[in-house]
Parts: structure tokens; C-alpha cells; sequence
């Protein structure tokens, strides 16, 4: 089975997040999108990050009614902060009856290089990467093993919509029901 593996903090998962994977998850030649819930990430030093048990059932709660897409909690137990590499390494390692292809937006394409042994990402894995407004020009653009998917321009973050939970806006449509539902009752981000 081919596997799109989309990384993320999902603080809180949002519409944003469901339309990528659900366009790569339909309009690519991926059978499943996996979300693995990242519980730190080394370039981002977030005092709102919630547990990373309450982001996991967010997102279990978002996808629940599509078959393509799952969560994984793989990141939970390896050591912080998490990198790609070492969680595709670990997956291969435990799934060697799937090809895993790493899904990114084009802005974190541009930062690429700075990842952690970015280069035996690129030697080993296809990457999927969706439009991102506003992204300037990168050295990947003609990389053979970059795939660019057209997708949704969506400008939707979740810093913004945990700014509107704070001030008591209206957070209806940038997140699923369930989601909006778990939020109000677990007074996330007030």
C-alpha cells in the first residue's frame, strides 16, 4: 500500500488540514494518508501546544468518517523533538509492506534543507508537496523525487483559529463539528 505520511502539530486539526489530505488521499495515487501527530516540532517552540494526546483524538474525531485517512501516534514514543527522518526510518523499519511518501506544503519545502538528514529523506522518499500562498522560489521545484499536487490554495492556520477561541469568536466552518464539539467542552485554548 502507498502511504502519505502528513506530519503536523494539528493544534487544532482544521478544514485547512482535511482538504490536503483528502485531495491526496483521492487525486494521487495514494491508497491512505496517515497524520502523524508531532509532539514537538524542532523549528516551532509553542507555549499553546496541547498534549499531545488531546491533538491525537482531535484529529481522530476530524477523519473519523473516512476510510483513507488515519492517525498515527508513532511520534509519542520516540525520543523529543521529533524528526522526519528518524519517524520514517522507524515506519519503514515496522511497515515494510508499505511505500510511505512524505506530504508537505510548499512553504516548508523552501526550509527543506534544513532539516535533519534532508538528503536521505530525498535518497529514500517521494515527497507530495500542495501550493502554499505566497512561497518564493526554492531549489527543490525540479527535484526528481518532488511531486507537486494541485490542490486548494487554503489560508487557514490554527494560530489563527486558537486567537478567535481566546477572544470567543466563531470558529464554526474552520473546523469539523467533532472537533468544535471537544474544543468548547474541553476549554481548549481559552
Amino acid at each position: 500500500m502507498k502511504i502519505g505520511l502528513f506530519f503536523g502539530s494539528f493544534n487544532p486539526i482544521h478544514v485547512g488540514h482535511l482538504i490536503i489530505a483528502d485531495t491526496m488521499a483521492t487525486d494521487t495515487d495514494l491508497d491512505r494518508v496517515w497524520f502523524i501527530v508531532s509532539p514537538q516540532n524542532p523549528f516551532k517552540k509553542n507555549n499553546s501546544l496541547l498534549h499531545e494526546f488531546d491533538r491525537y483524538t482531535m484529529v481522530e474525531r476530524a477523519i473519523a468518517d473516512n476510510y483513507r485517512l488515519k492517525v498515527s501516534d508513532i511520534e509519542f514514543t520516540l525520543p523529543k523533538p521529533s524528526y522526519t527522518i528518524d519517524t520514517l526510518t522507524v515506519l519503514s523499519d515496522k511497515y515494510p509492506e508499505h511505500e510511505f511518501v512524505l506530504i508537505m506544503g510548499e512553504d516548508n519545502l523552501v526550509q527543506f534543507e534544513n532539516w535533519k538528514n534532508y538528503q536521505k529523506i530525498l535518497e529514500f522518499f517521494t515527497i507530495y508537496v500542495y501550493p502554499r500562498p505566497n512561497t518564493p522560489a526554492h531549489q527543490f521545484h525540479d527535484h526528481p523525487k518532488v511531486r507537486f499536487i494541485q490542490a486548494p490554495l487554503l489560508d487557514i492556520s490554527a494560530t489563527y483559529i486558537r486567537k478567535r477561541i481566546q477572544t470567543h469568536q466563531e470558529i464554526k466552518y474552520l473546523v469539523t463539528e467533532p472537533v468544535e464539539a471537544l474544543i468548547r467542552l474541553k476549554k481548549y485554548y481559552q
